[in-house]
């Protein structure tokens, strides 16, 4: 019986820019785990997206194939945070099948140029082109197909301190930007206020940046340290919202579930 092959991915992907055009917006984990289960547990949850954090979690990238087809399975997309901007790490990401990748650390238009350009492929970029990876399923997928549905992956920059703010007009005016992710933060700490995310001057420079993406036709991201804050990012025109961390999500409810046991309020 003849079989027909597509991206692992690609169907995770069009659900996700769905909900980021949606009012609800798209709303995820952060997850530095190294076990798939997790992965495959948070798409059952219902999950927009699991964002897969290299720059700060343990994983490799012979883990981070893993991890992504535990989300394939769970029908979640994939949103993977490479360690650096650099293109050997934005190709691998999208070779095992993020279906999203997310660039740190950008301050510049010219930053954000050499980016994009290692998420796409020729004429858009410079992305390697070999169709045996395991986002093309290992060649079962033509290549004249792959080459050209992957054109659709996400690209997310974090602009994460005052410089990135300064330069936000030229970033957002490069072309292939999806997303421009907001660090609270990283933003606090560069405003000489670290770990206030919720101070005035966070708040209105995040208003500012939502704003000004708007006008250009770049959705905005930004993290939340819980549901609520996520909400009144929601209101404020954040349409990406990357929540949390996979250990912290678990260690609180099971000091919830605990204090439940017990009878504590």
């Amino acid at each position: 019986m003849e079989r027909k092959n597509v991206m692992p991915t690609m169907e995770s992907v069009k659900s996700f820019k769905a909900a980021m055009a949606s009012e609800q917006g798209a709303f995820g984990p952060f997850m530095i785990t190294s076990d798939p289960a997790f992965v495959e547990a948070a798409g059952y949850a219902g999950y927009d997206f699991v964002l897969l954090d290299m720059e700060h979690g343990p994983g490799t990238f012979e883990n981070l194939q893993n991890l992504i087809r535990a989300a394939n399975v769970a029908g979640v997309c994939p949103v993977v945070r490479v360690p650096r901007g650099t293109d050997i790490w934005i190709d691998q990401a999208l070779d095992v099948g993020a279906g999203a990748v997310m660039i740190p650390q950008i301050d510049t238009a010219e930053q954000a140029r050499i980016a994009v350009s290692a998420a796409k492929f020729s004429p858009r970029g410079s992305r390697g082109t070999c169709r045996f990876v395991r986002s093309a399923a290992y060649g079962a997928v033509p290549g004249a197909e792959y080459f050209t549905q992957a054109q659709d992956t996400v690209v997310i920059l974090q602009a994460e301190g005052q410089k990135a703010i300064d330069n936000l007009d030229e970033i957002l005016s490069v072309d292939g930007v999806d997303i421009v992710f907001v660090g609270p933060y990283d933003l606090s700490a560069s405003l000489g206020i670290i770990g206030q995310i919720t101070h005035p001057r966070v708040m209105e420079l995040i208003g500012e940046i939502c704003r000004k993406a708007a006008a250009k036709g770049v959705q905005v991201g930004c993290f939340a340290d819980s549901a609520e804050s996520g909400r009144r990012l929601l209101e404020m025109g954040v349409r990406f919202v990357g929540y949390s961390c996979d250990t912290a999500i678990f260690m609180n409810m099971a000091k919830a579930d605990i204090a439940a046991f017990h009878g504590e309020k």
